[in-house]
């Protein structure tokens, strides 16, 4: 039985209903929130009563929500067949005490969501706590929005952006997760901005040339950590599936067709990849015009990796600025609940330890 929170307005010509009726129908489910169809105005009662009977809008199950004390909550959700996955709301700006947030003086205050897409996930990245879970299954199209409308239900502020970086691969799961990109950016819908919602993947490189085929409005970023093929493949192992030479080039041809910057995702381990000769590697693999590097401090303990000292960040990003390549720094918000990026665990604490900072 199709869940309405997961279906677009021409999905509901399965049930013989035309757009503008899907539209209605949408706007309940996703935009209104509204399990029940009673608040739908304009089609007859025999419709709504055939919509109802063939389809259903159960709200996601929150099992936990875990507050960290610089503004970011991570949820737990069980789902119908007791899998769990998490999902974080990031307070913008950063509510860290200390933070500078003068910049964002008269703006609006927002959440974004970062969504999981997956319960466990494949890949096993060496850095990640996701990644040691394994594999359960794909979430649906309806489960992936659920996650933005629990949290936006409860929300003292609007929800203006999501991230795909939670538990799983998103490209291994790749209709279901534009499927709910779509439906949230659906202006009866979720009605954020389609360019204010990221998806994040570890480069599955047939699925980036296909987005990039398809030309969604959705930003992209890759996950890199190393520029090295062969010790990049020691932390993640998807380098032996889809090398990083395939991968590069898919990521310049998306920024080319897309005129704009790939996000580049790189892990930044003490002792492993953060070397001024690792920076050099990854500022020679890429056109500087064409990508982002967005440096990641290591999250938790998963993998017995630490972070990167002051000293050697510092000179890892001065070789990155004399080769002109853009990069901007994480924060790594949510540590005393385990929320940062790495560090989901479907609820599965002895997984996660916190993390210490250089």
């Amino acid at each position: 039985m199709m869940h309405r929170c997961g279906m677009l307005p021409d999905d509901y010509r399965a049930l013989d209903l035309d757009e503008p009726a899907g539209r209605k129908l949408l706007a309940a489910a996703v935009q209104r929130y509204q399990p029940d169809l009673a608040g739908v105005r304009g089609l007859r009662r025999e419709i709504l009563e055939r919509v109802a009977g063939r389809t259903r809008a159960e709200p996601l199950r929150i099992d936990r929500r875990d507050e960290a004390g610089d503004g970011f909550v991570k949820y737990l959700f069980e789902l119908h067949d007791g899998a769990k996955i998490e999902a974080v709301r990031i307070p913008v700006p950063c509510e860290a005490a200390g933070v500078d947030a003068s910049a964002y003086q008269g703006k609006e205050k927002k959440y974004v969501v970062c969504v999981s897409s997956q319960a466990g996930c494949a890949l096993a990245c060496a850095f990640c706590a996701t990644g040691a879970l394994g594999f359960e299954r794909n979430l649906s199209a309806d489960e992936i929005v659920g996650q933005v409308l629990a949290v936006r239900e409860e929300a003292d502020r609007p929800v203006r952006g999501i991230v795909f970086m939670g538990m799983g691969e998103p490209f291994l799961n790749y209709d279901a997760v534009v499927k709910a990109a779509r439906i949230l950016s659906h202006p009866s819908g979720g009605s954020i901005d389609g360019r204010a919602i990221t998806i994040s993947t570890a480069g599955v490189v047939p699925a980036i040339r296909r987005y990039t085929r398809e030309g969604h409005k959705f930003r992209l970023a890759v996950s890199l950590t190393h520029a090295v093929p062969d010790k990049r493949a020691a932390l993640m192992p998807i380098e032996r599936v889809h090398a990083s030479a395939d991968l590069v080039a898919a990521i310049h041809d998306h920024a080319r067709a897309r005129r704009q910057r790939v996000l580049v995702e790189y892990v930044l381990l003490g002792d492993v990849n953060d070397s001024p000769a690792d920076a050099r590697a990854l500022a020679e693999l890429f056109d500087a015009t064409l990508v982002k590097i967005d440096l990641i401090d290591v999250n938790g303990s998963t993998g017995g990796f630490h972070r990167a000292s002051r000293e050697a960040r510092s000179a890892f990003l001065d070789v990155l600025g004399s080769a002109r390549i853009p990069f901007a720094i994480r924060y790594s918000g949510g540590q005393d609940v385990a929320a940062g990026c790495g560090q989901l665990a479907g609820g599965k604490s002895g997984l996660v330890r916190l993390s210490s900072r250089a």
